[in-house]
């Protein structure tokens, strides 16, 4: 099959397209035809060479595809040989055929596009596992979103607003708040030219952010917490900041703030197939009524899948990179 591996940690130029054995689906695995994988940060990270692949997954890249099972334990998942599915995986993603764990497969909802579909997963598993489970977003509640006309951001925004929550969202121009709003938002803020922390207090009376996403951290963290809300929670999931912050101990202690994050790519198949069945019951049906949609940026053939990179790297992308076969 063809596929595209780390050559070496680098530029975007390190992508190059290789010939490999076809995988072999395990037990509670399937092989998936890949019609579709899309492009996230955590590839970037890995490209570099600071995001490893756990023990046991592909050494390719690609954390999403959408496609069609040819083989494996299809039934061990509810599915069959020759359905169309998106699936969540470790690795891989970046070749013409990949396994994943059925557990981590999904149906492609109806009317989308593999296209769209492999735009799916990574995101909408992330979001709901760290706004609404580890959040704990609850309706009528406040959401901000850091980086929000990224994939990730165009997910969170669309999910919370559809569950009945108040959104802010920051981005880096006036075209990317403009866009990011189209899609429900209440407010977004372009933290080049306003101070976010301001913004959010006048928008919700000074109260503040009952959530805060933040893919940032670093400098990011004082500032989240200076527009928390009192009983408020930051959860970050990225460190384009920086690793380290400051933080206010007696704010924390006095206003009962909570500070946690987390990676999924490295949890297990049982903790994602939980998320699976979450999304397949609270964000499919939004997704097959169209009151949500993926937002699609650009698409790459696969073995160019550098020039995705560099588009990603360049920060103008509003949705998800796909990358097609």
């Amino acid at each position: 099959m063809k596929a595209v591996e780390i050559s070496q940690p680098g530029a975007p130029e390190v992508l190059k397209p290789v010939e490999r054995p076809i995988p072999e689906a395990g037990p509670g695995e399937v092989l998936i035809k890949v019609t579709a994988a899309g492009v996230n940060r955590p590839d970037v990270f890995q490209r570099k060479g600071g995001y490893p692949p756990p023990p046991g997954a592909s050494d390719l890249p690609g954390l999403e595809v959408a496609g069609e099972i040819v083989s494996g334990d299809a039934q061990a998942g509810g599915f069959r040989v020759g359905d169309k599915v998106c699936a969540l995986v470790a690795g891989g993603g970046y070749a013409e055929y990949c396994v994943a764990p059925v557990e981590q497969c999904l149906p492609i909802p109806a009317g989308l596009s593999d296209i769209e579909a492999a735009g799916l997963p990574e995101t909408y598993f992330t979001v709901w596992s760290n706004v609404f489970d580890r959040g704990q977003l609850a309706e009528g509640e406040t959401l901000l979103v850091h980086g929000g006309a990224s994939g990730i951001g165009t997910t969170a925004v669309q999910l919370a607003k559809a569950m009945g929550n108040k959104v802010i969202f920051t981005a880096g121009s006036d075209d990317r708040v403009r866009a990011v709003e189209d899609l429900g938002a209440d407010l977004g803020i372009n933290y080049r030219e306003k101070d976010f922390v301001e913004e959010v207090k006048k928008a919700t009376d000074g109260r503040g952010a009952d959530v805060i996403l933040d893919m940032v951290a670093g400098d990011y963290v004082a500032r989240n917490i200076k527009c928390l809300a009192d009983d408020g929670r930051i959860v970050i999931i990225a460190l384009l900041g920086g690793v380290k912050g400051e933080i206010n101990a007696s704010d924390v202690m006095r206003r009962r703030l909570t500070i946690t994050g987390s990676t999924l790519r490295p949890r297990p198949v049982a903790f994602k197939g939980e998320i699976a069945k979450k999304l397949r019951e609270h964000a499919w049906p939004l997704l097959e009524s169209g009151k949500i949609r993926p937002i699609i940026h650009a698409t790459f053939p696969l073995e160019e899948a550098w020039k995705a990179h560099a588009m990603m790297e360049a920060g103008d992308n509003i949705g998800k990179i796909i990358l097609v076969p």
